[in-house]
């Protein structure tokens, strides 16, 4: 079949299913157990949805809300959306009641299909205050056997209705998948709300089909490759990275049995390719040093030793370079077969050809561990309104501080203001109901503006600074990238979120997190008692550890020309948690700066006051859903500033 006639994600379930309806399409982990369908089965599931959807009423231009864990029947539901020529509308899981509410009004929800009782408890306490929303269907029925809503159905009884109806009407969804146009709509994905209410990014199937055509051809995926769904559905990486490549290529999806045992199903799918935010990484960084502190002294040291080999050669052994002795290559090799193998296959990597990473900044430490190790790790650059891919790393020209090269098809340029633009045949169709957000994004050239700013290097690679936005000065007139300086302070492994503020001011303060598992390890191997989060932050050696973090990333700024009027001069670590169900953080664990700062505005003006401490009572919402108040007396902490920055303070 031609790719010509292959311009749907429907058509595209069809030709895997009639080219290799024995391979495995997607699988998931039940009850410890892994399941598998193949091809031909997941047409069939797909079909069988389609129909019971049709069934109850669903047409063309439909909307159908999924909202739950990566599971199979959460992408077929999806899957028989689009073949019915509706649109998806995935939701993040672990949004609260009103969030959902808002996302199921904007897009106008008709059917929703959730993954459990938690799921569709939050639907249903919705449906009062979103008229539109009718039908509700579920995958786990655990829970909700006494449940009597109009509303509620089973994922089974429709499919059950599915079947009934194609077995009246046989030519039934195959005439539906053909009055399916490349131009249609194919899913509405909505932004992380970063300033605001979260907006829906209409993309069709033409731009998303395109845009996963240029990655599978960029890193030769195949039938033969597994990848881990464990990102959020809602969000346009697992939706390009995982469901649309897996169309275009025919490789597996493996859907793990819970978030909590991601770690244990990578380890026994052992995917071929990896995708991930930089935390993903990180988290998995911080673990491997915990174990190794808990390690007895001839591991550790054999580790350490090993470690400082893989950073002097790893990289240039990986990318295939010259200039590597022979020594070296034996010790390389050595270390492979007692530390990197061992440790790769710890953390499932083993069979890794490529790993992704981006959403945010990496930090280089980060970068040079994976690559060290034989970990073909890539950045790319792009948001939902590109359908995520602009630039990428290509293999053998990594380079640590940029994001890569732009991709075939896609031209980016830099304005005048140093903002980044990008037109290629990935950018949206437009911002669902907000004509005027569409054309202050996309201008009357085709490129989309992407707030972003940025510059190319001398060898074309786009390195990408801060928000637009965000980019300020100080009083001074010292460049301020809150951003870059955050991502610094969060690449060591101690500190989880940090907020820098500076813009139109003297100097540089910052809010910090602390990383609890990693400094709760830490206390306990310096036998430092403590009795939560609060306790932990508030201790004096913890306060010291952290100081020591932000003296490092001002040493390394005073080397930066640009950047070294920009070190942090004094700072707190916070007595919770940011959180994005306190309104801190999107759900996609970004930084909500401007809430933030309103929300803490004590804390900010007593940074800048020259006070030594500050009292603090702050609303928050607990894991149970109860709200409640946690208090404390939090100490201000002065940083050490480096170099230049002071010489000319003094004149």
């Amino acid at each position: 079949m031609p790719e010509a006639s292959q311009d749907t994600f429907a058509r595209l379930l069809l030709h895997q299913a009639k080219v290799r309806p024995g391979r495995p399409a997607i699988r998931e982990k039940d009850l410890g157990i892994w399941q598998t369908w193949t091809w031909a089965q997941a047409m069939e599931e797909v079909s069988s949805l389609a129909c019971g959807l049709a069934a109850q009423g669903f047409q063309r231009g439909d909307r159908l809300a999924v909202v739950g864990d990566n599971r199979p029947r959460l992408y077929w539901a999806m899957m028989a959306a689009q073949a019915l020529g509706g649109v998806p509308v995935p939701l993040y899981q672990d949004a609260v009641a009103a969030e959902l509410a808002f996302v199921l009004n904007d897009a106008d929800v008709g059917f929703a299909v959730a993954e459990d009782q938690e799921q569709v408890d939050k639907l249903l306490e919705n449906v009062p205050q979103c008229p539109k929303l009718k039908r509700i269907y579920f995958d786990e029925p655990r829970g909700l056997r006494h449940y009597g809503q109009r509303e509620l159905m089973s994922l089974d009884a429709l499919q059950a209705l599915g079947r009934e109806l194609a077995q009246r009407n046989p030519g039934f969804i195959a005439a539906e998948i053909d009055k399916g146009r490349a131009s249609d709509i194919a899913v509405i994905l909505y932004t992380s709300g970063t300033t605001g209410n979260p907006k829906g990014v209409s993309q069709t199937h033409a731009a998303l089909i395109q845009t996963a055509r240029v990655l599978v051809a960029f890193d030769g995926f195949t039938e033969r490759d597994e990848v881990l769904c464990y990102l959020p559905m809602a969000w346009v990486g697992d939706f390009l990275y995982s469901y649309a490549q897996s169309l275009v290529a025919g490789f597996c999806l493996n859907c793990p049995e819970s978030p909590e045992t991601v770690m244990t199903d990578l380890r026994e799918i052992g995917p071929t390719y990896y995708f991930g935010p930089p935390r993903v990484y990180e988290n998995i960084l911080t673990q491997v040093m915990i174990r190794i502190e808990d390690a007895g002294w001839l591991k550790r040291g054999m580790f350490h030793a090993f470690m400082g080999l893989a950073k002097r050669v790893g990289m240039r052994i990986l990318e295939g370079k010259p200039g590597v002795s022979l020594t070296d290559r034996l010790l390389y090799a050595l270390g492979a077969l007692l530390v990197y193998g061992p440790l790769k296959n710890v953390l499932g990597l083993s069979h890794i050809r490529v790993a992704y990473t981006g959403g945010e900044a990496i930090g280089p430490d980060l970068f040079d561990f994976y690559r060290s190790i034989g970990v073909n790790l890539k950045q790319l650059y792009g948001m939902t309104e590109t359908c995520v891919s602009v630039s990428m790393h290509a293999s053998g020209e990594v380079k640590l501080e940029t994001v890569g090269r732009p991709m075939p098809g896609v031209e980016v340029r830099i304005a005048d203001s140093g903002e980044v633009l990008v037109r290629s045949p990935g950018v949206m169709r437009e911002y669902h109901k907000r004509r005027e957000a569409t054309r202050e994004a996309i201008d009357a050239e085709g490129f989309f503006h992407t707030g972003d700013a940025g510059y190319f290097d001398a060898e074309g690679h786009l390195k990408i600074i801060d928000r637009a936005k965000d980019v300020g000065r100080l009083a001074g007139g010292a460049l301020f990238a809150p951003k870059y300086l955050e991502n610094k302070l969060k690449f060591f492994p101690y500190i989880k979120e940090a907020v820098c503020f500076g813009h139109g001011r003297e100097e540089v303060c910052a809010l910090i997190n602390i990383d609890m598992p990693a400094v709760g390890n830490w206390a306990e191997r310096h036998n430092l008692a403590y009795s939560g989060y609060a306790d932990l932050a508030s201790q004096s050696a913890v306060c010291d550890l952290i100081r020591e973090c932000v003296d490092k990333v001002n040493r390394d700024l005073s080397a930066d020309a640009a950047l070294r009027d920009s070190q942090i001069r004094r700072f707190l670590i916070l007595h919770k948690e940011l959180d994005a169900d306190d309104g801190e953080l999107t759900r996609t664990r970004k930084v909500r700066r401007g809430h933030i700062a309103e929300k803490y505005a004590q804390l900010v003006e007593a940074l800048y006051s020259g006070r030594t401490s500050c009292f603090v009572e702050t609303q928050m919402r607990f894991e149970d859903g109860r709200v409640g108040t946690v208090s404390a007396d939090l100490r201000i902490l002065e940083a050490k500033v480096c170099g230049a920055p002071e010489a000319r303070k003094a004149a």
